[in-house]
């Protein structure tokens, strides 16, 4: 058997990818008056395995609205359309959870001196976060 022979019958053993472990979450907001309340914003940040303070801050810089976390709530001081926030939280996910080598969304935030980085926990690539 030459390699072509040998590299068809490995790719035939291998697996099929069906699907992904990890989906982005969607949020649940509920829209009021004078502000937006993302119900579920506390599971969002475990989902993504990030500290919540630091998703709302992203939160609060992307949309320009003031807020606050309030019990497991984000409170967002202004009326922000449902299809936005989940946009903004799908960028997030993009530019600092998911490894822009493997793909994988094993990552962790490190800080150093005044620097973040987003760190992968599956193939060890560092990048710098934009913040």
């Amino acid at each position: 058997m030459n390699y072509e022979d040998l590299l068809k019958k490995a790719r035939k053993n291998l697996p099929a990818r069906t699907e992904t472990r990890f989906e982005i979450p969607v949020a649940s907001v509920q829209p009021g008056k004078k502000q937006t309340v993302i119900r579920n914003f506390v599971d969002i940040a475990k989902a993504l395995r990030r500290e919540p303070a630091e998703i709302a801050k992203y939160m609060f810089k992307e949309l320009a609205v003031p807020g606050s976390i309030r019990n497991n709530e984000l409170v967002l001081q202004s009326k922000v359309p449902t299809m936005l926030i989940n946009q903004r939280i799908q960028e997030y996910v993009r530019d600092l959870v998911i490894c822009k080598e493997c793909g994988k969304p094993d990552t962790a935030l490190q800080k150093v001196d005044n620097y973040t980085f987003v760190k992968c926990e599956a193939c060890g690539a560092k990048r710098t976060a934009k913040m």
